[in-house]
């Protein structure tokens, strides 16, 4: 039995320790965000945060994620309000088939909390996920346009001082 806070809900699931982490979310959990992409934590389809980190959760066994928070592609909305970067691959048209796309924006996430400014080169080397459609020329501008809006919701949420 495992003990995971999935999008912010106590969730338990009666799994074997080493079922990955994608099929305890998708199967078992009825957490359907994260894709079945390779299975061999390649091509970031699956990818969801785990205590505030990125993982490929089709390589990243359930009993390593026991008693962690993991947040899915469902958990960036809050009150029905999208996540920046869901709206800025929203306004970018960045999805084509789109089955990748919840990877890619847990990726993008996982950059901007760690360069909330990023430069073409850390776009390029963070996002690793691979896109079939080859989205990658709109993945860009939705990353830097996501990170204008989140550092423009930062600072109006900072009290002035005066």
């Amino acid at each position: 039995m495992i003990k995971i806070s999935v999008n912010g809900q106590a969730r338990e699931a009666d799994v074997e320790p080493e079922m990955p982490l994608l099929w305890v979310l998708r199967d078992v959990l009825d957490v359907k965000g994260p894709k079945y992409g390779c299975g061999i934590g390649l091509c970031g389809a699956c990818s969801v945060h785990v205590d505030g980190e990125l993982v490929r959760s089709c390589s990243f066994p359930a009993s390593a994620a026991d008693g962690k928070k993991v947040t899915t592609i469902e958990g960036l909305a809050v009150r029905g309000q999208a996540h920046p970067v869901q709206q800025a691959w929203i306004e970018h048209q960045v999805p084509q088939c789109g089955y990748c796309q919840s990877g890619q924006m847990m990726a993008a996430l996982a950059l901007l909390k760690k360069k909330p400014d990023p430069t073409d080169a850390d776009i390029d080397e963070a996002m690793t996920n691979i896109c079939r459609c080859g989205t990658y020329a709109r993945i860009r501008p939705a990353i830097h346009a996501a990170a204008a809006s989140m550092r423009t919701a930062s600072s109006s949420s900072t009290p002035s001082k005066g």
